[in-house]
């Protein structure tokens, strides 16, 4: 059957089952390879891409579901302010080891922001909690997070030390 998905802001008709993820349509057949295939099961948050501006892991979302919904992914997040400020400070402190989950951390955490302007400490640990990296970089996830909320003084402040434990 044929789909009609509006992602990052165009309009795109595909030809696939209904019940296909949508990651796998994102990945497959709109070649938008930035969202991650981590568990198949919408446990870790590799996956997570914004529909309306919500979280959603998109392994667990058949593709039927999406309706006229708007779909955010990797690729176009840094279009809007808060997924700007979040890449940055992600690049200022180096916040991934092998990179994998980040995706997912950074679609969990601009929803957060976009809710949440300035976060606390729990706010951010309880948002991104749902979301497994597996090189332990959460400190530095969470760093990033307030420094993207203003909540964390520059990276140009920390360059004694640019590598936050």
């Amino acid at each position: 059957m044929t789909y009609r998905l509006h992602v990052n802001g165009q309009t795109h008709d595909v030809d696939v089952p209904g019940e296909m993820p949508l990651l796998w349509v994102l990945r497959d057949s709109l070649g938008l390879v930035g969202t991650k295939f981590g568990c198949g099961m919408a446990l870790c948050g590799a996956c997570t891409v914004h529909i309306d501006g919500a979280p959603q892991r998109s392994c667990s979302l058949p593709v039927a579901a999406v309706g006229e919904a708007q779909v955010t992914t990797i690729e176009h997040i840094g279009s809007s302010e808060i997924g700007a400020r979040l890449l940055k400070a992600w690049l200022d402190i180096d916040v991934m080891q092998c990179g994998y989950c980040q995706a997912g951390q950074i679609m969990t955490a601009a929803s957060l922001l976009a809710t949440t302007p300035k976060p606390n400490n729990e706010q951010i640990r309880d948002t991104m909690a749902g979301n497994i990296c597996r090189c332990a970089c959460y400190n530095r996830i969470e760093t990033a997070v307030r420094m993207a909320a203003g909540l964390e003084p520059a990276v140009e402040a920390q360059q004694e030390h640019p590598h936050v434990a």
